[in-house]
């Protein structure tokens, strides 16, 4: 509007009635704009064009000025039509051959009850690491009950034929029942108060329950870092402290840190150790956005860290 305002002034101001123009300008030249419309838009076209200043019509005026006038006066009508608002254009792209992923209410209730039993498995971590038998053993119950939470939301977050969706459902299916799987051997080591064998089967849920909110895409970040490694370049083993993994291995409930690996200097916490003869100790890793990742590594991969240390952050969950 304000671009109409001065444009309409400008035009006053040439009006010969106002008494402000001269009928003869003092350059034998003037510059003509014009407007072009075409179909799609409106553009302004300049041009130099020589005339005599004695070229008028019946009007009395120029024809240069004439000209002047009614493409100042287009102009100002095409600025009032390109000041009018328009709806934007939303533009809904899909790749082929993957759906939507989770968008719906339904979706993102499900996702929050599963997200929710992250936080039993942290007090059931707290209470078998306390060795307080008496409410481990209604942990396991507690967590059967999420059987058709997880179904449910495998089938409503990729219900697609596609065949991405169908790959999902069937990587989701397969960290649920291996889960729950995990949860009857935690139930049974239990019952025997067998506390290697419970911490083996809990080390075993937490980890299928993590690759359970990768692949179902409940994770709250996504991390592209392939290696750590490379910022440890340059820097003496020394400046880390840590026990020597072998000379003094972690045991569970132990804070460590990880001395080799893509992940080297990250810190967690011991949740198990594999006795099998795979040399493997799973470990939970520290909060970070929420979320605390699981991996299972080998044990020579693993020290403890020495010196004054927080407590991990399950022991500090009021009862």
């Amino acid at each position: 509007m304000m671009v109409l305002a001065v444009l309409l002034a400008l035009v006053a101001t040439l009006d010969p009635s106002h008494g402000l123009v001269n009928d003869r300008p003092s350059s034998p030249s003037r510059l003509n704009y014009q407007v072009q419309d075409t179909p799609n838009h409106h553009r302004m076209d300049s041009s130099l064009e020589y005339e005599s200043p004695r070229d008028s019509d019946a009007t009395g005026l120029p024809s240069s000025r004439r000209s002047l006038l009614n493409g100042l006066a287009q102009v100002a009508m095409a600025s009032v039509a390109l000041s009018q608002p328009k709806a934007a254009m939303a533009v809904d792209f899909q790749v082929p051959g993957m759906s939507k992923g989770p968008n719906n209410k339904r979706v993102g209730g499900l996702a929050n009850k599963i997200k929710n039993s992250c936080s039993i498995m942290d007090e059931l971590q707290r209470d078998l690491m306390q060795e307080r038998w008496d409410r481990v053993e209604a942990y396991p119950a507690q967590l059967r009950s999420y059987v058709p939470v997880f179904t449910a939301y495998t089938d409503s977050a990729f219900p697609s034929d596609a065949p991405t969706d169908k790959g999902l459902r069937v990587a989701l299916r397969y960290e649920v029942g291996r889960f729950f799987a995990s949860v009857e051997r935690f139930k049974q080591a239990t019952n025997r108060r067998a506390l290697d064998e419970a911490y083996v089967a809990f080390a075993d849920m937490s980890l299928h329950l993590d690759r359970y909110l990768r692949v179902g895409g409940l994770y709250t970040y996504y991390d592209d870092t392939i290696t750590l490694e490379p910022y440890y370049k340059g820097i003496s083993e020394s400046a880390l402290v840590y026990a020597d993994p072998v000379k003094d291995p972690p045991e569970v409930r132990d804070l460590v840190i990880l001395v080799k690996g893509p992940e080297k200097g990250r810190t967690g916490i011991v949740i198990g150790i594999y006795r099998d003869g795979s040399n493997r100790t799973a470990v939970k890793l520290d909060r970070y956005k929420g979320m605390r990742e699981i991996r299972v590594v080998p044990s020579l991969w693993v020290a403890k860290r020495l010196g004054e240390q927080d407590p991990d952050d399950v022991f500090l969950i009021k009862s």
